[in-house]
C-alpha cells in the first residue's frame, strides 16, 4: 500500500530582543518536535480515499471521476450504490435522479424533488440522464462532462483496466450501501436483498479481497457479516451518542469506524486503536484539517480533493 507522509516545516520569527543562542535552541526544539511527529504519526500505511471518485474536480460517482482518482494514485475509491427496478447495482449517492447534478432527456434541468425514483426505473432509463454537464453547486472546480450514472460492474471493469494500463497498484474499493429502515421497499430493497445484489457484483468482478462495505445503516453491515464474514465493514457515523454506544448498536466490532471528521479527537482515535479498529474520517477537504487529522493518528482520509491530499505525500 502506498505510504503517505507529512513533512512539517517549523517557521519561526524571533524579535530583536532574543539572543542568537535562544533562537537556535528554539529552532532546534521545533525541528525535533516536528521530526518526532513526522516519524510517529505519519510513517505508516495510510488509506487515502477519493470520495465519490474525485468529487471536487469531476462529476461525482462517474467513471471519469474514478479514473481520474486512479491516475492520481489514491489507495481507495469510495462510492455509493443504489438499486434499480431491474435489480442493477447503480453507482449513485441518491436513489433518485437529483436536480442538483443531472439534466433530463432533453438536456434541461431535472425537476426538484425525489420523483425520479431509481428503484422504480430500469437501468436503461436511468442511464439516459446526463449527470455531469451541470456542476454541483458546492464544487465550482468540477469539470463539466456529459456522463451517466454507471453500474457498479462498469466502474470496476474500467478501473481495473486503467490501473493495469498505468501499472499502478490495484485499487481498493469502499462501497457504501445507501439504505434506511424508513425507505425500505420505497427507494431500495430490504438489507438482505440489497447486500446480496452488491456482493454478487463484487464476487463476479473478483475484487472481494480489495473491498470494504460501509453504511450508516447498521442492518446493512450486520447483513454483510451474515452473508460473508470475511468482508471488512466500516461503520459510518454522522452523529454519535458515544463510541461505545455506536459499537453496541452495531452489535460487533467493525473493521473501520468512519465518523464525520468534526467528531474526531485524540481520545476517539485512541479508543479505536485500543479496540483494534481503524479510524477513517470523512469528508476532509481542507489541507489544514487533513494535517490536523493526521497529527491525531487517523488511519486514512476520505476527501473530495485527493489532489490536495497528495500534495502532502512525499
Amino acid at each position: 500500500m502506498r505510504t503517505l507522509f507529512i513533512s512539517l516545516i517549523a517557521l519561526s520569527l524571533f524579535g530583536c530582543g532574543g539572543s542568537h543562542s535562544e533562537d537556535e535552541q528554539a529552532a532546534d526544539s521545533l525541528n525535533t518536535d516536528a521530526a518526532a511527529i513526522t516519524t510517529e504519526s505519519y510513517n505508516h500505511n495510510f488509506d487515502l480515499q477519493g470520495h465519490r471518485g474525485a468529487r471536487g474536480l469531476y462529476p461525482e460517482n462517474s467513471i471519469e471521476g474514478f479514473l481520474a482518482a486512479v491516475d492520481m494514485q489514491v489507495n481507495t475509491l469510495e462510492m455509493d450504490v443504489v438499486i434499480s427496478k431491474d435489480k442493477q447495482v447503480v453507482v449513485s449517492h441518491e436513489p433518485w435522479v437529483s436536480s442538483a447534478i443531472c439534466w433530463g432527456l432533453d438536456d434541461k434541468p431535472v425537476a426538484e424533488g425525489k420523483g425520479l425514483n431509481m428503484y422504480k426505473m430500469t437501468y436503461d432509463q436511468i442511464s439516459n440522464y446526463n449527470c455531469g454537464s451541470q456542476r454541483h453547486p458546492d464544487f465550482p472546480l468540477q469539470e463539466k462532462l456529459s456522463t451517466f450514472k454507471p453500474k457498479l460492474s462498469e466502474v470496476i471493469a474500467e478501473v481495473e483496466g486503467s490501473a493495469a494500463a498505468l501499472e499502478v497498484e490495484p485499487m481498493l474499493y469502499n462501497i457504501e450501501i445507501k439504505s434506511t429502515p424508513e425507505t425500505d421497499n420505497e427507494f431500495h430493497p430490504e438489507p438482505k436483498e440489497f447486500v446480496q445484489l452488491v456482493l454478487d457484483v463484487v464476487n463476479q468482478s473478483n475484487i472481494k479481497q480489495r473491498t470494504t462495505i460501509q453504511s450508516f445503516d447498521v442492518r446493512a453491515l450486520q447483513e454483510v457479516k451474515r452473508q460473508d464474514p470475511s468482508i471488512p465493514v466500516a461503520l459510518l457515523i454522522a452523529e454519535t451518542g458515544g463510541f461505545e454506544r455506536d459499537l453496541e448498536k452495531l452489535g460487533f466490532t467493525p473493521d473501520i469506524y468512519s465518523p464525520n471528521f468534526h467528531l474526531v479527537n485524540a481520545k476517539l482515535v485512541e479508543s479505536c486503536h485500543q479496540n483494534g479498529i481503524k479510524i477513517i474520517p470523512w469528508t476532509v477537504n481542507e489541507e489544514e484539517d487533513m494535517v490536523e487529522m493526521l497529527e491525531m493518528g487517523v488511519d486514512g482520509l476520505i476527501t473530495d480533493f485527493p489532489d490536495i491530499a497528495l500534495t502532502l505525500k512525499l
